[in-house]
């Protein structure tokens, strides 16, 4: 129907998954239940999905890992040693690598830096955090739930971001 597969001997498969025409899967990428990929959409070596929505044009990959709840709109980018749960990111969002996302909303072509994590769970409840569009959260920024970063705001590397960015605003912690 369309679907590029390289290898598709290792490939592995729930007995769910929407593939749409002109999406490549590579090798070694594993469908668990509920996982929805568009036309057009690219999923690299080794990754990991499962109750998961991505959008045409979308690269996933190599060895990213999609939790339920992950909606990546298109043109999204999520690369290397990237895990989202239950998250939304919008049109045009990079997610490089080696971050973690759950639990949040990313707005229209914001670059999350290497290393990120909203910290969600407060050993009790977990936590949203929302961040806007055309925003850099710079390499290893820990940003603590409940916490929102404003449309073209930026984070600093290494910081702990503990309140609330505004719009168009640096914030270091």
């Amino acid at each position: 129907n369309g679907v590029t597969l390289p290898a598709p001997e290792t490939v592995f498969s729930a007995f769910d998954p929407a593939v749409g025409r002109d999406a490549v899967i590579g090798p070694n990428v594993v469908f668990a239940p509920g996982a929805t990929v568009e036309s057009g959409a690219e999923i690299r070596s080794f990754c990991h999905l499962e109750g998961c929505h991505i959008s045409r044009g979308a690269i996933v990959g190599p060895f990213a890992r999609l939790r339920p709840g992950a909606e990546l709109a298109e043109d999204v980018h999520v690369g290397n040693f990237v895990e989202i749960k239950n998250a939304v990111l919008d049109e045009g969002v990079k997610v490089g690598h080696l971050t973690y996302l759950g639990d949040a909303h990313v707005g229209a072509h914001t670059n999350i830096g290497a290393g990120t994590i909203p910290c969600n769970y407060d050993g009790v409840f977990k936590h949203r955090t929302e961040i806007g569009r055309n925003v850099f959260v710079g390499s290893d920024t820990m940003l603590v739930a409940p916490v929102t970063v404003g449309d073209d705001a930026m984070t600093a590397s290494g910081s702990v971001i503990t309140a609330d960015v505004p719009a168009e605003a640096l914030g270091i912690g």
